[in-house]
């Protein structure tokens, strides 16, 4: 393989198959015995140039030989040819010494006796004979040559002879010779470049690469006369040798295991090449080469002095008080000696600041902060150095440490003027505080004296105008009533700067921060003052509203004015804002105006009516039959419930027309026993908050029909529920009057006779259509729509009565209805005998 044409400076030559090993010259050679299958054997030759650092790789198939084919017998043919002739290649030594003309070789044929050299040929490109060079002789055909040949401008020749009669008839194919020039050692090697210059790093290890000499040779390549071998013939400075120069590679590496380039900065190399693979007697040529250390932060930088002193006047800001210096033996200007300081004590305040000079590599430190005479007259600092690049130290060598100075300041005394502590007050003042309340006191001092005497306070027009100073003093009081909704004072606070000014015209200033905290100024009111409550009597909500922030606002306490109406009413807590209002006991329905008085968290008292229309109805809409103006909205009697007016209206027509109709005018007049009911009569629990009272509305019905009535047989007890559905009752229906028990009372207590005029199927076949065609017709639009949900579902609000419902009729008769009456507990019997005596 040529390697030359693919890598010419390769120093490092390598297969991937062991089997096959590549020499310099490009040979490849088996190692080991090898049966090459039907498929190509292929292998990489990997060359490298180490200081170029480049990569080339080679290809190599192998392919097995084909077999030649063996011709039978009966194939050959046998046939007589003459000999021809065919001279042995001649060699020709260059640069030989003759003596010219210097015979060559011979060349005959068997039947011509004149030969000519017809054409010569010398090297690739040469095609013309090189002016005589050769020539043969014409009888004898001995070729001669007439001076010496330089290999290297001719390396062959091939010259076609011709072997013609006398009569010039060529018997013979012309003869092409060759004419090889044989490799004499007249050229010595040289190097490629006149100077070689390489780098590498101080503190290098040993065996580390710094860079690699090529030399050349124009003899004959892979021979002896262009074998070289390289050396060092000398070093600059002449000390322990540093460096060491593979023979074969010209490759140079690091022998010495310390560089330092403090030391000795750069290294000067005398280097030989020789032919003949370094044979004494082989030709030689010498060159150079320079090899510089590299710089490394290998040293530390250091102060040139230990102790510094300087001063600077106090309050000065953004000054420079001193410059230090630091010895760095690292190569100037580079990262190894680029200082960079910093202060290790002394500055817990942040006052002072160190930098770095780039053109001189100085510490330059400046004070950031006034520094303060009567606070420390002065100041120790300690100061530390480093580099800007990281510590790479020689190997065996200790840890570097850092190098540290101390800086004391003196700080001068100057008179400055006075200083208020703090430089800002903050002052919380209640809103609404009364004209010239002191709200606290602001002073100065003067620094040399540490008080206060002769200084005189002001402030300084066109700011807020809310407050005043005395200017002996320092006392600041109110100058107007603060508020946090007006003017200034809307966001809660204001700035005002103060100035203090000595004897001698000194001025500081100083900030007041006033801020109001919210006070009490505003009446707790009860947001919604009129309400309407029904029979059921639901408590109302009273909600009430401060203005004020806390603490000046909830929770609050409500409290009824007026001594007879708190008999009358109660108020109990609901929340921190709202309280309720309902009435104690049975109080008769009317208007009442209620004094409420509510107390804020702060005492202060809102006085508050209440007006409270007392109806007997069962939702508010309902309140003197027609619509009714509350809390400043129109509220009107809806369709929903005039529809639920009707249907009560007519089904309590039904049951007093059945009840007249089939129990006549008698009913059973029953006494109360003391004997105490099972549990005949349901409680029933209220559905807001409130006071349980009695209600005279409850309706026991003492009718032992059994056709006529709404009760129905229940073993040997009877009782009647009532029909709910959206808070309508039997009793919201006004104009038929109330139905109690002794309404229906005759004289003496005899009982009536137990008949009825109609039956239930009777009853229910009149009522039904007529019912259901009212509730057809109700709620018809004008274009005689019916409405989606005229029909009111009723809500089941609890486990019925022993006795039924007083929506069926039984069509048994019932000797002794109201049997259950016997057997009432104390508390209902009360009842009982409440409901008889109305």
């Amino acid at each position: 393989v040529d390697l030359k044409e693919c890598l010419q400076s390769a120093e490092f030559i390598s297969s991937s198959d062991g089997n096959f090993k590549v020499l310099e010259d490009g040979s490849v050679y088996t190692t080991a015995a090898l049966s090459l299958s039907a498929e190509k054997k292929t292998f990489t030759i990997l060359l490298k140039d180490i200081q170029e650092q480049i990569q080339k790789k080679i290809h190599v198939s192998l392919v097995e030989e084909e077999k030649k084919k063996t011709r039978h017998t009966r194939d050959t043919v046998l046939k007589r040819t003459k000999r021809r002739w065919g001279p042995i290649p001649s060699v020709m030594i260059e640069n030989s010494l003759g003596p010219f003309p210097l015979q060559i070789q011979q060349v005959q044929s068997d039947t011509a006796q004149n030969y000519t050299i017809y054409y010569s040929a010398s090297g690739p490109g040469i095609d013309q004979d090189p002016k005589g060079l050769f020539y043969i002789e014409r009888e004898t055909g001995n070729i001669f040559a007439t001076r010496a040949v330089d290999r290297e401008q001719y390396p062959s020749f091939q010259i076609i002879c011709f072997a013609t009669t006398p009569d010039g008839y060529s018997p013979e194919v012309p003869l092409v010779h060759t004419i090889r020039i044989e490799d004499d050692n007249d050229n010595a090697p040289y190097f490629t470049q006149d100077l070689f210059e390489f780098c590498v790093p101080e503190n290098s290890r040993p065996g580390v690469v710094v860079g690699k000499v090529i030399a050349e040779d124009r003899d004959e390549p892979y021979t002896l006369h262009t074998t070289l071998k390289y050396r060092i013939v000398s070093q600059t400075p002449p000390i322990t040798p540093a460096f060491s120069l593979h023979g074969d590679t010209g490759v140079i590496s690091v022998l010495l295991p310390q560089l330092d380039r403090e030391l000795v900065p750069s290294y000067t190399l005398l280097v030989e090449v020789r032919d003949m693979a370094g044979q004494p007697f082989g030709l030689c040529t010498t060159g150079t080469v320079v090899v510089k250390i590299e710089d490394t932060n290998d040293n530390a930088p250091s102060f040139k002095q230990l102790q510094y002193e300087t001063r600077v006047e106090e309050n000065r800001v953004n000054v420079e008080i001193l410059r230090v210096s630091v010895v760095d033996l690292d190569e100037p200007g580079s990262p190894g000696s680029g200082a960079v300081y910093e202060i290790i004590r002394g500055n817990d305040d942040q006052a002072f600041e160190i930098t770095t000079d780039k053109n001189t590599n100085e510490g330059i430190l400046c004070v950031v902060k006034g520094l303060d005479y009567e606070t420390a007259k002065q100041r120790v600092l300690v100061i530390g150095v480093n580099n800007e690049a990281p510590y790479l130290l020689a190997p065996h060598s200790q840890q570097l440490s850092q190098s540290t100075s101390s800086v004391t300041v003196h700080v001068l005394d100057m008179d400055e003027g006075p200083v208020f502590k703090p430089c800002l007050l903050r002052l919380d003042v209640k809103e609404c505080e009364d004209i010239g309340t002191a709200i606290g006191r602001y002073v100065a001092e003067d620094p040399e004296t540490g008080n206060s005497e002769g200084i005189r306070y002001r402030i300084p027009p066109g700011q807020c105008n809310w407050i005043n100073i005395d200017d002996r003093s320092g006392e600041v009081r109110t100058v107007r009533v603060l508020d946090r909704d007006i003017g200034e004072m809307r966001r809660g606070q204001c700035n005002v700067t103060v100035l203090a000014i000595d004897r001698n015209g000194k001025t500081g200033t100083g900030t007041i921060q006033v801020c109001i905290v919210p006070g009490n100024k505003n009446f707790p009111r009860i947001t919604q003052t009129d309400y309407i409550m029904c029979r059921d009597r639901k408590p109302i909500c009273l909600t009430a509203q401060d203005g004020d922030e806390a603490p000046y606002s909830a929770p609050f306490v409500y409290r009824i004015t007026d001594r007879n109406l708190a008999s009358m009413w109660k108020l109990t807590p609901h929340d921190d804002n709202s309280w309720y209002l309902s009435p104690k006991g049975d109080i008769p329905y009317g208007i009442y105006e209620i004094p409420v008085s509510v107390i804020d968290n702060g005492g202060k008292i809102g006085e508050n009516t209440v007006r409270v229309n007392l109806c007997d109805c069962v939702t508010p809409t309902e309140c003197d039959g027609r619509a009714r103006q509350l809390s400043g909205g129109n509220v009107t009697l809806g369709l929903w419930a005039i529809l639920a007016m009707i249907l009560g209206s007519l089904l309590l027509l039904l049951i007093l027309i059945t009840i007249c109709g089939c129990c006549g005018a008698g009913v059973m007049h029953r006494q109360v026993t003391d004997d105490c009911a099972n549990h005949n009569l349901i409680i029933s629990n209220t559905e807001a908050p409130g006071e349980e009272v009695m209600d005279h509305n409850i309706i026991p019905l003492q009718s032992t029909c059994d056709q006529g009535g709404y009760g129905v047989k229940t073993g040997e007890q009877q009782t009647f529920e009532m029909v709910k559905g959206r808070g309508h009752t039997l009793e919201s229906v006004k104009g038929g009057g109330h139905q109690t028990l002794g309404s229906v009372k005759e004289g003496g207590g005899q009982p009536m006779m137990d008949t009825c005029r109609y039956s239930y199927s009777e009853w229910h076949n009149f009522t039904h259509p007529r019912l259901g065609e009212k509730v057809h017709l109700c709620r018809q639009d004008e274009e005689q729509k019916h409405s989606e949900d005229y029909l009111l579902s009723y809500n089941y609000e609890g486990k019925g009565s022993l006795a039924g419902s007083v929506g069926c009729c039984s069509d048994q008769h019932e000797e002794e209805a109201l049997d259950f009456l016997d057997q009432l507990e104390p508390k209902f019997r009360t009842l009982a005998e409440t409901c008889i005596k109305r």
